[in-house]
């Protein structure tokens, strides 16, 4: 494969049938009803839920750059039932009652973003295919066997999650030397950019009104101050995600982390006929540093890797690691060789948003509403974000603002730059793990450790 194409956009941004014209920006003071800080999913879905909720309501989006163009407009577009914290580490925090109930809402999720593109008329690619978690070693079969029976313990039954064998497997994708794998019908693909841009869209028809091309510097109860006027309001939502470090005061809040992607070319139909891939199912291995990818519906493959490069404070979402094509396309090969003349067609970074406990969050306190910590997991969890934010504001008690990741406080990083050095460890002895486990076929012990070092 051949990186000739690195685009500060990306494919997605690329290709979501927008120009990416910005909308004015905010022209001096303001006073509002509520005012949220970042045009990304997060915001975009709590808009979308108080406009619905109580139209009377006004509502002020400010954005930095455009809507959709931080890591909403930049991620694998998986729209997934899993969290980045596990049923496990959810009960072990607050019950097994409470994982089971914060796993089944995220369940419902994926199948909410379907209804509403659906209903509001946003053409987000959003394909229902579930996804396929496949093994191609003894270690990673095991290991795959034992995530089954975990997720057994906390209410997946054989209708939310089941053993394939590999020939049933590989009938849905056919992968190289697949040992077996899982299949869920919990997940759905989209196209982020066109989500996130047609969602934009919608919002402004029920009456928010999107600023663009305004940097948030801080926020305080009832107050939003920016490079261009103070936003007052009487709710104020902060849903920056990795972003959260560019506020006054918020740097140790949330840790930003460069991930990379890169999309092909459409790959030829005899490509696909030997392949299938033909529900668009969402696709990872189970490698410590694992492949996500998608069927795009152009037919080529959109792809990252689960490792990271992390970063202080905030970042515009531009720098692409030199050996990330090189890395990519090693893996993507090995998965399915068909695909080794095929040309990465755009390369591109985003960055997510990492809490230090590895937990994701939402609530309200003072006035200010938050959510984040998502770490990679935002598309399907930002839309449960935005309804939970929704009831919090509104003062309504529902079921989703009893979920436990309502009000759950983040412990801050450590000063930079020991928060970054520990997490580019973390990811470096990832890495090594990972490469040791190929070439040996055993278990790690430096994966036992990185493993043991992670909040639970």
């Amino acid at each position: 494969m051949n990186a000739d194409r690195r685009h500060p956009a990306g494919f997605w941004l690329e290709t979501c049938d927008d120009d990416l014209t910005p909308r004015p920006p905010l022209r001096g003071d303001e006073r509002v009803d509520v005012a949220i800080v970042g045009a990304g999913f997060t915001g975009l879905w709590t808009a979308y839920a108080l406009a619905k909720a109580d139209p009377s309501l006004e509502i002020l989006l400010i954005e930095k750059d455009v809507a959709g163009w931080g890591a909403s407009g930049r991620n694998g577009g998986w729209c997934s039932a899993d969290l980045v914290s596990p049923p496990e580490a959810l009960a072990g925090r607050y019950g097994r009652d409470a994982a089971v109930a914060m796993q089944r809402a995220m369940i419902d999720t994926v199948g909410e973003i379907g209804r509403l593109c659906a209903a509001e008329g946003i053409d987000a690619h959003y394909a229902h295919g579930g996804t396929l978690k496949v093994a191609t070693s003894p270690l990673e079969t095991q290991r795959l066997r034992a995530d089954l029976e975990t997720a057994r313990g906390y209410g997946w039954g054989p209708e939310d999650r089941r053993w394939l064998e590999p020939a049933e497997a590989c009938s849905r994708i056919a992968v190289d030397g697949l040992t077996g794998a899982t299949y869920s019908p919990h997940c759905a693909v989209v196209h982020p950019a066109r989500l996130a841009r047609g969602l934009a869209r919608v919002v402004e028809r029920l009456g928010v009104r999107i600023v663009e091309g305004t940097p948030a510097t801080a926020v305080s109860p009832g107050r939003v101050r920016t490079e261009r006027g103070t936003v007052r309001a009487d709710a104020v939502v902060r849903a920056l995600e990795g972003a959260t470090g560019s506020l006054r005061g918020h740097a140790r809040l949330i840790l930003a982390v460069h991930i990379h992607m890169g999309v092909t070319e459409p790959l030829p139909p005899s490509f696909w006929d030997a392949v299938g891939w033909r529900e668009r199912e969402a696709l990872s291995d189970m490698r410590p540093v694992f492949v996500y990818a998608q069927r795009t519906l152009d037919d080529r493959i959109a792809f990252g890797l689960a490792r990271g490069h992390p970063h202080p404070g905030s970042l515009t979402p531009t720098y692409v690691v030199p050996t990330a094509a090189r890395t990519l396309s090693s893996r993507l090969t090995r998965l399915f060789p068909g695909a080794r003349a095929a040309r990465i067609a755009s390369l591109w970074s985003g960055y997510v948003g990492m809490s230090r406990d590895w937990f994701p969050s939402v609530g309200l306190r003072d006035g200010i509403a938050w959510a984040g910590g998502y770490f990679g997991d935002g598309v399907s969890t930002a839309n449960l974000a935005g309804r939970t934010l929704a009831d919090l504001i509104t003062g309504r008690e529902t079921e989703l603002t009893r979920l436990p990741w309502v009000g759950h406080r983040w412990r801050p990083w450590e000063p930079q730059p020991l928060a970054m050095a520990g997490v580019a460890g973390l990811f470096t002895a990832m890495r090594w793990g990972d490469a040791v486990e190929t070439w040996t076929g055993r278990p790690s012990r430096l994966l036992g450790l990185v493993e043991r070092a992670l909040p639970s």
